[in-house]
């Protein structure tokens, strides 16, 4: 019986150490002019947040913007498989707020900003 809790108290710890798969940094797609950005996801808690990193030109260049460092993406819940529901995404082109959800396929992320059933969104590509 003691080794049974000891192994349960292990596998506890073991999982809560382990990073979310959807954690990293992604690049979005770019925009109409070709400019896209650099997004942090990491873990809040048991929820899943992003801050809006450094801004590129289609060049590849970097560009500054008041919107860096801003909150992009909270309160996201993992729902298994990949999926991730119940949060809010902050579009900055059109600076408004919309319910998310978001899909974990490999390397590759759809996010999606969602209101009244109609929804938009973009696929990011994992940079680390």
């Amino acid at each position: 019986m003691k080794i049974m809790a000891l192994a349960a108290a292990v596998a506890l710890v073991a999982g809560a150490a382990l990073a979310d798969p959807v954690e990293g940094t992604w690049q979005t797609q770019p925009d109409d002019n070709g400019n896209f950005g650099l997004v942090k996801i990491s873990t809040c808690g048991a929820e899943i947040c992003g801050v809006l990193g450094q801004g590129y030109d289609k060049s590849g260049k970097k560009v500054s913007s008041p919107n860096i460092g801003k909150r992009m993406i909270w309160a996201m819940q993992p729902k298994g498989n990949g999926k991730y529901a119940g949060g809010k995404i902050w579009a900055p082109d059109r600076n408004k707020t919309y319910n998310s959800r978001m899909q974990l396929n490999g390397s590759s992320l759809k996010v999606e900003g969602c209101v009244l059933g109609i929804c938009r969104g973009q696929t990011w590509s994992r940079v680390n």
